[in-house]
């Protein structure tokens, strides 16, 4: 914290695909257990491991040949993966290259036992896997063991009213299973509260543009321990900090 410069923990190496390089990664991890982060590497269809101990310059392969998108790691250290080409999310022990399915899978479509561009995941302490169904412009919550999801979030078409969302990006969900989403298309964050049929904005909404209070195109979200939002504001080329109330 106070840091005006960081470090590089993975890649640095230029755009590429050998062990040591990246090539637009869109999500990253934290395996305390083994100490690593672990990095969905999409432009080179894989998710790799990086050990976070000192000395190391390379990366290894976890699983191969996969479009993804979106990781979550639940409290049993279980893997979930988005798969925007398949239209899926699936979950994998870790050194298992197949993984379980456990949300879409039924080709691209609208229906309640599809997705259409899955992105950003968040999974809960009971195996709960929710998906911003990005092509749907909706929020989907699949319980464990499912076949076919709730709509938790948009799934009223695109546009900018309360009750819908434009292209869903970065997820995330609390322990009253309230819902924080990037709202792309709309430059705004929107809070959904649990079973709540709309939403309401706590930060953005301002139009596209690069204000204190405006965004343009937004990816990730996180929150910290203390309750401040994280936002990625990747047109901006900036990562910004706000207060949540």
């Amino acid at each position: 914290m106070g840091d005006k410069n960081g470090q590089v923990v993975a890649g640095g190496n230029g755009q590429g695909n050998r062990w040591d390089q990246l090539d637009h990664p869109t999500d990253v991890l934290i395996d305390k257990e083994a100490d690593s982060l672990i990095i969905c590497d999409r432009v080179n269809g894989r998710v790799v491991r990086w050990s976070r101990r000192s000395g190391t310059t390379q990366g290894e392969i976890l699983i191969d040949n996969i479009s993804c998108w979106g990781l979550a790691m639940d409290d049993q250290r279980y893997l979930y993966i988005s798969d925007t080409a398949n239209d899926e999310v699936r979950r994998y022990q870790i050194g298992d290259q197949n993984g379980t399915l456990v949300a879409g899978g039924n080709g691209e479509g609208a229906g309640l036992n599809q997705l259409n561009e899955p992105g950003y995941i968040f999974v809960d302490q009971q195996q709960t896997v929710y998906v911003s169904d990005y092509g749907n412009h909706r929020v989907m919550k699949w319980n464990k063991g499912e076949k076919q999801g709730i709509v938790v979030a948009g799934g009223q078409s695109n546009g900018n009213a309360l009750t819908q969302l434009y292209y869903p990006n970065g997820l995330f969900v609390d322990t009253l299973g309230t819902i924080y989403v990037a709202d792309l298309n709309n430059n705004r964050v929107m809070r959904w509260p649990k079973g709540a049929k709309q939403g309401t904005v706590i930060v953005g909404g301002n139009g596209r543009g690069e204000g204190a209070n405006q965004f343009q195109y937004l990816m990730g979200l996180s929150f910290d321990q203390h309750g401040n939002l994280y936002v990625v504001d990747t047109d901006n080329s900036r990562v910004q900090r706000f207060s949540i109330e």
